[in-house]
Formats: structure tokens, sequence, C-alpha cells
């Protein structure tokens, strides 16, 4: 029992010291995610075989200690309800911390004792107790206790940047791409893509929907494999390289969702990036001047970026805005020659865009080299000194940000083929009908991000409305808001001047307002029937099989194909299926969110055609989609959305030569120094 109790003693303290080092760190990183690990220098095999070796090897020790005790070793002796209790001590006390399983032990085994007429119960107690804790404490009671005394700390909070950086390139190095491809199966992501970021300047990468930015980015870092093609810094060759070697060559990036280490505190983050992969002994018995000088680094940093306050608070705990700013801090912590951003600007305000804006520009002073990756036009055209513009893989343009604005490529590529003419509407609209869908003053977001930002849409019985904005403007999140989704934080959704604002996605289908969604996500294992069939879910059986044949008999191609899995269907022919299963809920107003993104030109015409069919029926469209130009050709109406709010508004002839369009699509800020 003495020997026990000292092995125990000295695994906790050599437990306390490894999550207290580098190694422990990366540990927790590589848990929480293992992209943005690898993204950081770290080796996902070799710190999972470590933490396996560690684990192994004190259960060979306590399995040592337990053999002369027991004097037989055998699989009875290591019963389902003692796996049950070791995973309760740990639950219950508190995981990832060194007097978690402390706290849970002495609840876990003496609770028993303290109730041992009960014993035949215990299985029930400890059930319970699980489950109570799961419920008023996730963190387990150590835990528990420790998230006030974080809290009480504060929370790093956005201040005046630091004026100097707190390290600069000592060697300028340009980072070279050449010939980029990839293809996924059949699809082509990226095409023979060129380009030369320098050291010191920031080049952004510009396009539509799936003109394959990320893919790039991805590419830069190792993350993809490139088919063929070159990537090079200071002219050492990466194409190919895995991405912790990459980020230890000099590329370090973030991401479009932040990919902050869940459970490190905000310092901790940090560090992980300093150290990267020289994480040090496994068990230090001191930090020292090192750390100390680790820290003071750290603090540097989110100086530099402008987070200020205490740096012990959670990742997890941030406001959006400091979690973008923080991940930044973490992929300058490598020392990087060059930085990839993957929409920094996501889900940040006007103010904040511009400290972002600025910031870039304090890091470019450095001597990086930025590759940018981002939706907001003016924020592109302010920052950049050289725009590289990507369609569907290939890049179309490439030069300095006023260039690109008005090159007719660009241009095309950002708001659809112009020449598209569908036949005028038939019959002519009610003027004074009352709206079928009435949005007002709309206001929503995902958690602490606002996206919406007071919105007015109205759309008349029968009428096609269009809403037009770059990517990230709030399209999508407006229809989830209006069909659902997503509930509003302020606002009204009336439909027939009947309040939905509150209604769930269910409902407000049954009563009449049915989503298409982006990306089409049809039912894949099912029949193209069955797919209709769900659709109509809500409606009474009725005719409902005449109607089936007729919206068939409408789409050819899925009458051919009508019992066949909708997930082996085409990509044009899935979005058929889609607007088919919407239609067949009998649709007070439909709406259609980007239907032709990731279809073929000769596709999208007819998709277009079909529309303009379902227009002259009189049935009410409220349609986002990114070919701008093709939709105001079949509108009636249409809004302009920029940053969440509504810039523009009025018949659909009139916004097509609006600048206000252009304006949203490609930025009408110069870049400044």
């Amino acid at each position: 029992a003495l020997l026990a109790i000292a092995l125990a003693a000295l695994l906790l303290f050599l437990f306390d010291r490894l999550a207290a080092g580098g190694w422990g760190r990366a540990m927790r990183a590589v848990r929480a995610s293992e992209t943005a690990s690898r993204s950081l220098g770290l080796d996902l095999v070799a710190i999972r075989v470590t933490a396996f070796a560690l684990s192994a090897a004190a259960a060979g020790l306590a399995g040592a200690v337990f053999a002369p005790l027991s004097g037989f070793v055998g699989p009875s002796a290591f019963t389902f309800f003692q796996s049950i209790l070791f995973l309760l001590v740990v639950i219950v006390g508190g995981a990832g911390t060194t007097a978690g399983p402390l706290v849970g032990a002495v609840l876990v085994v003496l609770l028993p004792q303290l109730g041992a007429r009960f014993a035949e119960y215990q299985l029930l107690i400890f059930g319970a107790l699980l489950l109570v804790v799961l419920w008023l404490a996730p963190e387990g009671v150590v835990g528990a206790l420790a998230r006030p005394l974080r809290r009480r700390a504060g929370a790093p909070s956005i201040g005046p940047a630091a004026t100097a950086s707190p390290s600069a390139i000592a060697e300028r190095s340009d980072l070279v791409a050449r010939d980029l491809s990839v293809a996924f199966g059949g699809v082509r992501a990226a095409s023979d893509v060129s380009f030369t970021a320098r050291a010191g300047e920031i080049t952004s990468l510009i396009g539509p929907n799936g003109a394959g930015k990320s893919t790039v980015l991805n590419l830069l870092s190792g993350f993809y494999r490139p088919d063929r093609g070159e990537v090079s810094l200071a002219g050492r060759p990466l194409a190919g390289s895995p991405s912790h070697a990459i980020a230890r060559a000099g590329i370090a990036r973030t991401f479009q969702t932040s990919q902050l280490f869940a459970g490190l505190s905000v310092r901790d983050n940090i560090l992980v990036g300093l150290r990267g992969h020289r994480l040090g002994g496994l068990f230090p018995i001191a930090a020292g001047r090192s750390g100390n000088e680790e820290r003071r680094q750290a603090e540097a940093l989110l100086a530099f970026v402008g987070c200020s306050g205490p740096a012990e608070r959670r990742a997890e705990d941030l406001p959006h805005v400091d979690k973008r700013l923080v991940e930044i801090a973490r992929a300058l912590a490598l020392g990087p020659r060059a930085l990839l951003l993957d929409e920094p600007a996501a889900g940040l305000g006007d103010a904040d865009k511009r400290r972002l804006g600025a910031l870039l520009r304090r890091i470019a002073a450095t001597g990086t080299a930025i590759v940018l990756v981002e939706h907001d036009m003016g924020l592109v055209m302010e920052v950049s000194d050289h725009v590289v513009v990507l369609d569907a893989g290939r890049p179309i343009a490439a030069g300095a940000p006023a260039a690109v604005q008005s090159d007719p490529a660009v241009i095309k590529a950002y708001l659809g083929e112009s020449d598209f003419h569908p036949r005028p509407r038939r019959r002519p609209l009610d003027a004074g009908a009352v709206p079928a869908l009435a949005i007002d003053k709309l206001s929503a977001g995902y958690g602490a991000v606002e996206v919406l930002r007071a919105v007015d849409i109205t759309v008349a019985p029968g009428e096609l409305v269009a809403v037009l904005g770059a990517n990230g403007a709030g399209k999508s999140t407006l229809m989830r808001a209006a069909s659902g989704l997503l509930r509003p934080a302020a606002g009204s959704i009336r439909l027939d001047g009947r309040d939905m604002t509150a209604a769930p996605a269910h409902r407000a289908a049954r009563l009449g307002l049915v989503l298409v969604p982006e990306g089409r996500q049809v039912f894949p294992e099912l029949s193209v029937v069955d797919n209709l069939w769900l659709g109509a879910y809500a409606r009474p059986r009725g005719d409902l099989d005449r109607e089936v044949e007729r919206l068939l008999e409408r789409f050819p191609a899925l009458h051919e194909r009508r019992h066949q899995r909708a997930g082996l269907l085409s990509g044009g022919e899935q979005q058929m299926l889609s607007l088919a299963r919407g239609l067949i809920a009998a649709p007070r107003v439909l709406l259609l969110d980007e239907p032709s993104l990731g279809l073929a030109p000769a596709i999208i015409a007819r998709l277009f055609n079909t529309l303009a069919e379902l227009r002259d029926e009189g049935i009410t469209l409220l349609l986002v989609d990114q070919m701008a130009a093709m939709a105001l050709a079949l509108a009636d109406r249409g809004y302009i959305m920029e940053s969440g709010g509504v810039v523009g508004a009025g018949p659909a002839a009139s916004l097509a030569g609006d600048a206000a369009l252009r304006r949203a699509y490609l930025g009408g800020r110069q870049k400044v120094d």
C-alpha cells in the first residue's frame, strides 16, 4: 500500500510537470484541433505515440504493483463495473486536471462506503451521479470550482494595438506558386494557378463561390497534395511536403472557422505556437528563465494584434472578434516568413474590420509575405498590394486592386453572364396586393456574431425578387432566418400577414414558407420518387400521385431516373430534384438559396428558364444567387446586400446598372497606406 501511494504521488507529480510543459500543451492541442496543430508544425503521429507510451507505462506499472498483491491476474479481476468506476473517477473529478482524479477517487470510493447497506443499488447511484455531474459540472468538480476564478480574472479585450512589431523577419522571403493543380474525382478544384506573394506585401486571392481559393491555401500549406505544380519559399521547394513540415519551413495560416484550442488558455494557445515542434523535455521540473521569456513573448504578440487583458481565460470563452485576433497571434508566434489568412474578417463589424486592415499592414511591414482570402471586397481593395482572381479553379486576372476591379473578366465572373434574356412576364403583377412575405427590421446572427442588421424586404404574390451581394453579405443567413432554421434576434417575418418570426422550420414549411437549400441537400440513399414524397410530407395524401408524375414530366431527366438513388444523380439533376421537392410542398413563397452553385453554364441556363416558367405560373419566389446578371434579368425587383444590410433596392432593370451592385461585389474603396 505504501509503495502504491508513493508511486501514485510520483506519477501525479510527473503528470503535473507534463501538463505544464510543451508536450502536455501539444497533446491537448492535438486533442482539441488536429488541423490547427498540424498548421503549427506539430507531428501528430509522434505526439500520439508518446501519449500512448506514457499511458501504457503507467498502466504497466500499476499492473506490476497489483500482481503481487492479488497473486493471480486474469480477466475476472477487471470487471465491467471496474471500468465504469475508473471512468467515473475521472469525469466526476475533472479530466485534464492534476487534482481532478484525486477528488473523483475520494468521492467515488468513499460514497459507497458511507452507504454500504445500499450496495445493491451502486450502479444506479453511480449512474445518477454521472448524469448530475455531466449536467451541472461538465468539467468535473475541480473544473467547476476553477471556472469562477477564471471569470473573475477578466477577459482579454480589444485595446490599442502595439505599434512596434514583437519580432521582425530578418530574411525576407517570397512565396511562389507555379502551375498548381489538383482534382478531386472528376472535379478540377485548381488548375494552373501561379502567383508570387512578395515579402512585405499583401497578396489577395478572390473569386466567386467555388472558385478554388481555400483549395489553393490548402495546397500552399500542405493540407492537400497537388497533382502537379510547385510551391517554394525562399527558393526551397515545398510542394508535396506534409503540413507540419511546411509549417516548420515558415508558412503559418489561420482558418475560415476559428480553430483555437478549446480547453487551453489564451496564453497557452500562443505558447503552443511559440514552441512549435520544439517541445523540450517531457517532464520539465521548472519553467525557469526560458518559460518567463516565452510568457513575455506571448503577451507581446497579444498586444501587437490588439488583444489586451488577462491571458488566463479559456480560448473558447472569448468573443468572436477576440478569437480571430488570438488565432492571428498564434500563427505569428511561429515567426513565419509567409502568413496565409482564410477569411479573417468573417463575422466582424465595420470598426473591427478597420482594425484588422491596420493589423495586416503592420504584419506586412515586418517583412512577412501575406496571402489573404477574403470576401469583404472593401477590405481587400483597401489593404492589398496585389490581387489574383480565380474562377472555377483557374486564374482569370491579376494585378493592382484598381485594375482588377475594372477587368471585364472579373466583373463577368462575379456578376454572371449578361446575355441571358428570358421571355417577358406574361401577366402584370397586382400593384396593390398585400405582400406574400414581409421581412421588417430583421436582425440575426450566430451567438455574439451579428450577421443581419435591420433588413427590410417584401415580396408580392407571384413576384420574383432577387437578393444579391458578395459572399459574407448575409444572404444565406437571411434565407435561414426566413425559413425558421435560425431564430431572429429582432424584427419580424410575416407570411400572408401571419407572424412567422418565432415559427420553427417545420411549422414554417407546413404553412407555405419552403426553402430549397444551398448545396441541394437531397436524401442520397432514397430514390427520386421517395425524395418527392418526403417533400409532400406535410400535405394530405389527396391526388399527390398525379402531382408527382406532373413534376417528373416537368424535369425529364428525373423521370428517366425516378427509381434511382438521389446520391447517384449529377449535380444538375440533384438541383432539379431539390427544386421539385420544394414545389411539391405547395409553397406560398419558395425560397431559393444559390440554386446555380456548382453547375455547368448549360445547366444554369436551363435552371433559370425553369424559374421563368414558375414565375409565369404565379409562384412567389425569393431568389439568392451568385449569378447576379442572370438573376436580375429574370427578377421583377431586387435588393443589394452588403455587410448584413440592404444598400440598394428597386426594379431589377435599374439595379443591373447600379454602381452599388458592382461595389457590393468588387468593393468601392481603393488601397491606402
